[in-house]
């Protein structure tokens, strides 16, 4: 069954947006729909592991069905070689993704920029030609919402947290909930919950003052003793993983009540693009903290945008915005109906600098892509008409 037939989509006007990205630059890739499963467990994130449809190869090899394209299409680019950049992708296919209610098959469409140095210009073109794409599926009005987890990585450091606590929050960035629950704890609010943690914590910070490979084994024959091979996806070696960074947080203390003013601070700023980087300047300077390189780069990106047609003033832009994948690093987007009568984004992306190193490129290679989820887009031009 096709994209087209699954999404309710003309399947003329997919062809026009595939066009549209061919005459782009992009290549036009299909890959496997079955892909080693520990990929997507180690890079993914919480959100997208407990979703896996998973099941396993002749030879006892955990596979997944894909449940996202990025990742599949970056593993194409450096299995093929990965040495011709920058490169340009797109594709048009099903993902999997298991889901409380409908079909766990979700149509999708996108783009992928692979290796562009001129950092505000891809990133303006992706966006640029997403919203083109919308538009030639008859999407008119929409709402652009756009993050930097770069921004709040900045702030993470010049706050000058320990590094166990930057790490805690800037895996949570994208999750608020969960991140500002972290933040009143890294403060010193302590709930029973918390306290209950902590004194089942408290032998394995003892042991990560000492060496941390023995901390590490304990926690694993421990594991093994108790009969667990995996949780969540996760096998023993990274469940102690996890606890040991607990064990560490426990260790790194509570207190830090004027970061956590500074966070939650920032946390809070909401602007259209015209307005952010007047926002984030009297942050960074209410809160003596320097920001001027990410701001830098923020407002040159908006000016990339602006050339492109996007006026900043109709961007809308959310400090704690950021998306649930664990691979991106940086600028994210999302595109949403100006009805808001559709749930979830029609478009979703952002840049993953880090994402082909993990997967086997020599060298750090600069990304950015962007999803379409066309069974929204077919509700979306649906209740237009």
């Amino acid at each position: 069954m096709t994209a087209a037939q699954t999404s309710g989509l003309d399947p003329a006007r997919i062809e026009a947006v595939l066009t549209l990205f061919k005459d782009s630059g992009h290549v036009f890739v299909n890959p496997p729909i079955l892909q080693p499963a520990d990929v997507f467990l180690d890079l993914t994130g919480e959100d997208i592991r407990r979703r896996l449809y998973l099941t396993q190869g002749s030879a006892g090899t955990d596979l997944c069905l894909r449940p996202d394209f990025t990742i599949p299409v970056c593993r194409h680019h450096v299995s093929s070689g990965g040495e011709n950049l920058p490169a340009a992708y797109c594709y048009n296919g099903p993902v999997f993704r298991q889901r409380p209610d409908g079909l766990g098959e979700i149509p999708q469409l996108g783009a992928e920029s692979l290796g562009r140095t001129d950092i505000a210009n891809a990133d303006a073109d992706l966006l640029a030609l997403s919203v083109r794409a919308l538009g030639a599926f008859g999407v008119g009005q929409a709402h652009i919402r756009i993050g930097d987890e770069t921004l709040f990585a900045a702030v993470l450091t010049e706050l000058g947290l320990p590094s166990v606590w930057q790490r805690r929050l800037r895996d949570l960035f994208g999750e608020t909930d969960k991140l500002m629950a972290a933040i009143d704890r890294m403060a010193g609010a302590s709930r029973a919950e918390d306290d209950r943690r902590d004194v089942r914590l408290g032998f394995l910070s003892a042991l990560e003052g000492a060496d941390p490979e023995a901390a590490h084994a304990v926690v694993e024959d421990l594991l093994s003793i108790a009969g667990i091979s995996a949780v969540g996806g996760r096998t023993p070696s990274e469940i102690a993983d996890r606890f040991l960074e607990q064990a560490a947080l426990t260790s790194a203390g509570r207190g830090h009540e004027k970061a956590a003013a500074s966070l939650r601070a920032y946390l809070a700023l909401k602007a259209d693009g015209a307005e952010a980087v007047p926002s984030l300047r009297a942050f960074s300077s209410a809160h003596d903290l320097d920001l001027a390189v990410p701001i830098a780069a923020f407002e040159q990106r908006l000016a990339a945008l602006e050339a492109k047609g996007i006026a900043p003033a109709d961007l809308s832009f959310a400090a704690e915005f950021g998306r649930r994948l664990d691979y991106y690093s940086g600028f994210v987007f999302e595109i949403h109906p100006a009805s808001g009568e559709t749930a979830g984004p029609l478009v979703g992306g952002g840049r993953y600098d880090r994402l082909l190193t993990l997967l086997g490129a020599g060298a750090n290679v600069p990304a950015i892509g962007f999803s379409m989820w066309l069974d929204r887009i077919a509700a979306t031009i649906g209740t237009d008409s």
